[in-house]
């Protein structure tokens, strides 16, 4: 497991990333890294409840399916936190079914977790506020495209969600764009810049093989702050 303490515009965060044990199951894969997430938080006086985004990465459909259902099951009540996951097998050099990133945060006096679910409500939160920080889970979506994709639904839908959580664009602070290997980071990037009117400060682009479903190109992450 690797683990990371961060301090990031005046936030003290805590990032674990492992791969499974493998096992006899992606579940059994799963509850084994939540196990493993649950000791290392304890160790430096966090616990799941603390938990902002959690990113899930399997070898097949099947395994992000079951390793899906452990998580939200795991990560349900005060520990539900902005989700995505991907279909990756590139990025589990072992002989594992899942691998998982995990970030939690150290909460000041008076930043509570607070979830807003999608309507209706679905395993993926929209997103959650913890004071003046903003996580959003994964979006994405299936059409013809990506420019279709990114253009007519996933960046509309961040700008609204964006705004309903009394933020903005100039208050992203990071994109984090999971793309399907066939497509193109200059292609993607000329989107943003189409649609985006402000340079996010940090845009990144990592490759993924698929999605919780067929015909997705790409699911992207933001972090912000917020106007409080």
């Amino acid at each position: 497991m690797r683990i990371a303490a961060l301090n990031w515009h005046g936030f003290d965060f805590i990032e674990l990333s492992a791969e499974a044990t493998p096992g006899p199951s992606a579940e059994d894969q799963a509850q084994e890294i939540f196990a493993r997430f649950g000791h290392a938080l304890e160790a430096h006086g966090l616990g799941l409840a603390d938990t902002v985004r959690s990113r899930l990465f399997a070898r097949d459909r099947a395994a992000r399916d079951a390793a899906s259902n452990i998580r939200a099951a795991v990560l349900s009540g005060p520990a539900r936190a902005a989700t995505s996951s991907y279909i990756a097998p590139k990025v589990i050099p072992s002989n594992a079914l899942v691998a998982m990133d995990l970030i939690a945060l150290r909460r000041k006096p008076g930043m509570d977790k607070v979830i807003r679910e999608n309507e209706p409500p679905r395993t993926p939160s929209r997103y959650l506020t913890c004071g003046p920080l903003l996580v959003l889970s994964g979006q994405t979506a299936v059409l013809p495209s990506l420019e279709i994709q990114v253009t007519t639904d996933i960046l509309p839908r961040i700008t609204d969600y964006l705004a309903e959580a009394k933020s903005g664009w100039d208050k992203v602070i990071q994109v984090s764009c999971y793309m399907h290997e066939s497509q193109s980071v200059e292609r993607l990037r000329a989107l943003f810049r189409k649609m985006v009117p402000i340079e996010p400060p940090r845009f990144e682009v990592r490759f993924v093989e698929g999605y919780s479903a067929e015909g997705k190109l790409v699911e992207i992450e933001v972090t912000a702050l917020r106007r409080i």
